[in-house]
């Protein structure tokens, strides 16, 4: 009975903490500054795992920042590509994958449990020299939130904010993954099942996914990604859109001052990609962005 009990009052501290959270939402008027950590702390952990999520979770992160793909199973996974990256990937054979070789291995086209039996984390990433190494394979979404919650509740902490990034695009359909629609449905069932939804933005470059979810789900916070190649500006962006987004989500080459005064006559927040330096993450800052990715979450407490 007395652990029966203990049990309630994590639930309680839980709850309220995740109310006080949710009244300083970062993507409400005059709320918290929105620090994400990109694929968890990608600069620090494997990308896209629990270890990297941890991370960024003890760094005091606002927001968690991944991306998902889809098995052959119907399994919503967290990855970046929908294929096995060479730069993280190891076969199950203990080989690397090559360039040559890793979109051959389609993700779309294997069942999870296939899935597992490549390793994420053990490959010295080009890039990020100071990444640890950890075995470590491709999460479900699923189990990475349980995870998440678990963590958070046994060390009395709110849930922190979920930046989920579909990865889909008009050339790949039902090649690398499912048509927008299917996507989109496969993903909310994880998040209503979890009761996330006021804690979730749904990013995407293909705004398909976000004209679909808009639609279906019009409550769902959006992001509108946009890269720097990216020369139609602001105004047709967003007519191509169709809708204001909760957030405009520009590579940080492509922020200025003006920018961001436009978007916020808009009510739009602006939160820049992937800033992993301290001087760029203080001069974003001073053009007045809501938020930053980055590679480093550290960098937000140093």
């Amino acid at each position: 009975m007395k652990k029966f009990s203990s049990f309630f009052v994590l639930l309680i501290i839980a709850a309220c903490s995740n109310m006080k959270s949710l009244q300083n939402s970062p993507l409400g008027d005059g709320g918290l500054f929105d620090t994400q950590g990109h694929r968890g702390s990608r600069g620090l952990m494997p990308e896209n795992t629990f270890p990297a999520m941890k991370t960024a979770l003890d760094l005091g992160i606002v927001t968690l920042e991944m991306d998902v793909v889809i098995t052959k199973d119907k399994k919503v996974i967290l990855s970046h590509e929908p294929f096995f990256n060479h730069e993280i990937s190891t076969k199950p054979d203990g080989t690397f994958v090559t360039e040559a070789e890793e979109q051959l291995l389609n993700i779309y086209a294997m069942d999870y449990e296939d899935v597992k039996k490549y390793d994420v984390g053990m490959k010295p990433h080009p890039r990020f020299p100071q990444q640890q190494k950890i075995k470590v394979y491709k999460p479900l979404l699923s189990d990475l939130l349980d995870s998440i919650q678990q963590y958070m509740m046994s060390s009395k902490r709110a849930l922190p904010y979920f930046n989920i990034e579909t990865k889909t695009s008009p050339s790949t359909d039902n090649i690398y993954h499912p048509a927008p629609a299917e996507f989109v449905e496969s993903l909310m069932a994880i998040i209503k099942e979890k009761a996330i939804e006021e804690r979730v933005i749904i990013q995407s470059f293909d705004f398909r996914t976000l004209q679909y979810l808009h639609k279906r789900y019009p409550l769902v916070k959006t992001a509108m990604l946009i890269e720097d190649f990216d020369e139609r500006g602001l105004k047709d962006q967003l007519k191509a859109l169709g809708f204001l987004p909760t957030i405009y989500s520009p590579e940080y080459k492509m922020v200025n001052e003006d920018l961001v005064r436009r978007c916020h006559e808009q009510n739009i927040k602006v939160i820049p990609w992937t800033v992993n330096d301290k001087a760029g993450i203080n001069r974003l800052k001073g053009f007045g962005v809501d938020g930053i990715i980055s590679d480093f979450p550290n960098l937000f407490s140093n």
